[in-house]
């Protein structure tokens, strides 16, 4: 994987994070419950978390296997964007249910993606 895809995806996900917590902050929270805003707040949190560690594993000298990119990408989408449809969903009375097994889906490639990171540090 290039520094470049890893630089970009980082700012992009840091981007959307930004945005995402600005939207959840002022147009949602008048829509959403104080749980629903917590739940929604903490995917934004781990999106941001994460697009830094992108940007950190980017930037720096090691080289950064695909494996561990493509865990911390795809982890990212999975936990951090099956959260935003699940709040939202739910928040308009209309919950997808199915989206509930792929957020620890996306938490464990986040995980495993920090593993990689620490085998790799070795």
């Amino acid at each position: 994987m290039t520094q470049h895809i890893i630089i970009a995806t980082g700012a992009i996900f840091g981007m959307l994070a930004v945005i995402f917590g600005a939207f959840g902050a002022h147009a949602l929270k008048k829509i959403l419950t104080t749980d629903q805003l917590h739940s929604f707040e903490v995917g934004v949190k781990y999106q941001m978390y994460h697009a830094i560690v992108l940007l950190a594993l980017g930037l720096s000298a090691t080289n950064v296997t695909s494996a561990t990119y493509w865990c911390f990408t795809i982890g990212i989408i999975l936990f951090s964007f099956s959260i935003y449809g699940l709040v939202l969903s739910d928040a308009k009375g209309k919950k997808l249910r199915a989206l509930g097994p792929v957020t620890p889906i996306g938490g464990l490639l986040l995980v495993l993606g920090w593993l990689l990171v620490l085998i790799h540090t070795f």
